[in-house]
């Protein structure tokens, strides 16, 4: 989506997940990735898409308020139009920053995280030793009372 483009909070991603933009969208794209991280990179792909939308009004109002522009050329309207643009662009700014901080407040260091990867990634694969012993033939019956 917006892997290219550049967002406010890239660095919070890197220092949360321990890995460039780059590498973090690489990691996503394998079979072992975490939901948070897939979760964290929409997130930002969006935030980095809004960011670039706010960007391309502020210029445009920029360029039509240039003072070497013609004044017979500016329209009420228009500005008008890109005023309220300007301002959804922004509201989706915030709540895609608001979200996407609490989503990196809630993750472990990137330390824990590894951990936390492997240790789930080991209990997933265990399996039962082949010379388990068999059950006893009376298993969950009721134990007789002993004198």
């Amino acid at each position: 989506m917006s892997r290219d483009r550049a967002s406010t909070m890239d660095a919070d991603l890197q220092k949360v997940f321990g890995k460039s933009v780059p590498d973090l969208y690489e990691a996503a794209a394998g079979q072992d990735a975490s939901p948070a991280l897939a979760r964290a990179l929409e997130l930002r792909s969006f935030l980095a898409l809004t960011e670039e939308q706010v960007a391309r009004v502020r210029d445009r109002v920029h360029a039509d308020m240039d003072p070497d522009r013609d004044m017979g050329e500016l329209s009420a309207y228009k500005l008008r139009f890109d005023a309220q643009w300007l301002d959804a662009a922004l509201e989706a700014r915030d709540g895609y920053r608001v979200v996407l901080g609490q989503l990196l407040r809630t993750m472990p260091p990137p330390d824990q995280q590894a951990r936390l990867v492997r240790t789930a990634q080991l209990r997933a694969t265990d399996t039962l030793p082949a010379c388990a012993a068999p059950a006893p033939q009376r298993a969950g019956a009721a134990r007789a009372d002993r004198p």
